[in-house]
């Protein structure tokens, strides 16, 4: 299906894409690798007035981490760039790992990062991430700098904390400590597929117990969801197989994602439970942590 019709904008530096956010924001989406956006704008599903294409801005294609650890993603950094970086397999394991999962190689040669994350598909791994790792988001429009964190950036379907006169510029993922494991999980139909259920797990393991966990699923709502329940239980005991399985069925329990043609409601909520049990086992042997 051929998209429609649209005015094309292709600004030169970041202070002019920020001028033609605020002049004309309300009507237009930003471009960037564009494998989420033209897609959805193929099918005319809320198809912007005007494209703002930033391919041309400098500065926005760096990978940087900070002296305490910290791994911060600019808005044009390709999935395969992310995935191939040593910096990122070193200080942000967790995002390395999930990036193979995350459709197939042509999209990820193209995608972005901040752009998976901004697109807020409730399918797609990154938000989860982004919750499972606390990230903070960081917009910038004419009106200044915000930082927002993960927790408060993903309102619903295809929905942020973003204001029309903004841009996502970066992500930064906090310094991974030497005591934590991580991993992400998913079932789907075929790999490049969206997940039928996904999960997104960070452990830390401290003097033999759980001193912090993060349970966020996707595929299970209109936004990736984290399970402070489930978390709550496993902070404070030794990581066993008792342990994960008894987190398992508070996750089923808590969850309530909605039947589609793929799997019902309970089959769902099955699949959830069994990859917590299978994340968390990875995420303690991540870290060389019997369980």
């Amino acid at each position: 299906m051929k998209n429609p019709a649209f005015i094309y904008h292709r600004p030169v530096g970041l202070d002019e894409t920020l001028s033609l956010l605020a002049d004309v924001g309300h009507d237009a989406k930003i471009l960037a690798g564009g494998q989420s956006l033209l897609p959805t704008m193929a099918l005319r599903l809320g198809p912007p007035e005007q494209l703002i294409d930033i391919s041309r801005v400098p500065g926005l294609d760096g990978i940087s981490v900070s002296a305490t650890g910290e791994v911060t993603v600019g808005a044009l950094v390709r999935h395969a760039t992310v995935e191939h970086s040593a910096d990122v397999g070193r200080y942000a394991p967790l995002v390395a790992e999930t990036m193979p999962y995350i459709g197939h190689r042509a999209i990820r040669n193209r995608g972005t990062l901040v752009g998976s994350i901004a697109h807020a598909d409730p399918a797609a791994e990154l938000p989860a991430v982004c919750l499972a790792l606390n990230a903070t988001l960081r917009a910038v429009s004419t009106d200044g700098t915000r930082d927002i964190p993960a927790a408060e950036f993903f309102e619903g379907y295809l929905q942020t904390a973003l204001k029309p006169n903004e841009l996502l510029q970066q992500v930064t993922f906090p310094a991974w400590p030497s005591t934590s494991g991580g991993a992400l999980v998913e079932v789907s139909r075929r790999h490049g597929d969206y997940a039928l259920v996904g999960l997104a797990c960070a452990l830390d393991v401290r003097d033999g117990v759980v001193a912090s966990a993060s349970l966020a699923f996707f595929s299970v709502g209109s936004t990736a969801q984290r399970v402070s329940e489930a978390e709550a239980h496993l902070v404070g005991s030794e990581p066993s197989a008792e342990l994960f399985a008894r987190a398992a069925e508070v996750v089923s329990e808590a969850l309530n994602p909605a039947p589609d043609v793929h799997g019902t409601t309970a089959y769902r909520k099955h699949l959830a439970g069994v990859l917590t049990e299978r994340g968390l086992s990875q995420a303690t042997a991540a870290i060389g942590v019997p369980a």
